[in-house]
């Protein structure tokens, strides 16, 4: 077991890939680690009714680690009841485990909109697997989520379109450009469960509309188009303040266009408004503060997000970490 003394140092910094060889010292104790989402870029409705929202994968995020043992299932800390169900779905149909703890530490505040919920998941579902001398299959892992919430598109690379309800993927649309996030949080917090089960009216018009805007933000990542990805989620957000009341919203789009930011971006079943920045703008030091500033006006607990940047050829952050990251 894990001496509480000595937790597993990543915990305690950024959320990053670990380029290091794929080695451990410690078969049987499984790690895995996911990515949150600030908000989305973009959430709809496209034709058929059907649900969709397009991440916007940032550096922070879970990680989860699973020490085999026992019969039964224990959960640190223990209002991790979907990680808790999940493993011991995991666990019931293996053929090595029979129970073990699980520990998941998060970077992601809760009922913000930043997918800590799918995150905490992921990363479980992936450290189980780990502990088993596995990876687990996008398919199984979806299967797996979809009966437990709806659950956002962090478990594959990049930004995806992804069906939130129904728990699949739409379209892989590639890596974002180095964006920063600068987020004003109006506090409280949403369930995203009691979230999804609303049925706000989208007609035929506004699917249109969102078809449209998932065509030109495919087209603006594949280019590295920072204007228009700032422009499609600006709109999105607007589209959004329809359904759900976003009470800075407004003022948020008019000083963050006259910084000269990139657009803005909310959690569309959070808490969250969001002003992105582009970080290879020569003015970014100075747009950046002034984006603090601004969020702080509103009297918004303020965050700093960057978009995650997977390297080609470089493990994935659920991969397992190095002998000397894992626990003692």
């Amino acid at each position: 077991m894990t001496d509480p003394r000595h937790p597993v140092r990543e915990w305690r910094t950024p959320f990053v890939e670990h380029r290091t060889p794929l080695t451990t010292d410690t078969p049987g104790i499984g790690v895995g680690r996911a990515n949150g989402s600030c908000g989305e870029l973009m959430q709809g409705v496209l034709d058929g009714d059907r649900h969709f929202l397009v991440t916007l994968p940032i550096q922070r995020g879970s990680v989860a680690v699973f020490e085999p043992g026992g019969d039964d299932i224990t959960v640190v800390p223990g209002h991790k009841s979907k990680a808790r169900r999940l493993a011991s779905v995991m666990v019931a149909r293996s053929r090595v485990l029979r129970g073990g703890r699980l520990t998941v530490r998060s970077e992601l505040p809760e009922g913000k909109g930043l997918a800590s919920s799918t995150a905490d998941l992921v990363a479980t579902a992936r450290a189980v697997a780990d502990a088993e001398g596995r990876t687990v299959g996008l398919t199984e892992l979806e299967a797996d989520l979809r009966a437990i919430e709806p659950s956002d598109g962090v478990m594959y690379p990049g930004t995806v379109a992804y069906f939130h309800r129904e728990v699949r993927l739409h379209t892989r649309l590639g890596a974002l450009p180095p964006l920063t996030i600068v987020t004003g949080d109006e506090g409280g917090v949403v369930d995203t469960v009691e979230f999804n089960r609303t049925e706000p009216s989208f007609g035929p018009g506004h699917q249109r509309e969102y078809a449209g805007l998932l065509d030109e933000l495919g087209v603006a990542i594949v280019r590295g188009d920072v204007t228009a990805i700032g422009a499609v989620a600006t709109r999105s957000a607007v589209l959004s303040a329809a359904f759900r009341h976003r009470p800075h919203l407004d003022s948020t789009i008019r000083e963050a266009r006259a910084l000269g930011a990139v657009g803005v971006v909310v959690a569309h079943s959070g808490t969250t408004t969001g002003i992105l920045l582009s970080e290879n703008d020569r003015d970014y030091r100075t747009k950046l503060a002034a984006a603090e500033q601004l969020c702080a006006s509103f009297g918004c607990a303020v965050s700093v997000h960057h978009t995650r940047r997977p390297v080609r050829g470089h493990r994935l952050p659920h991969e397992r970490l190095p002998s000397r990251e894992l626990p003692a």
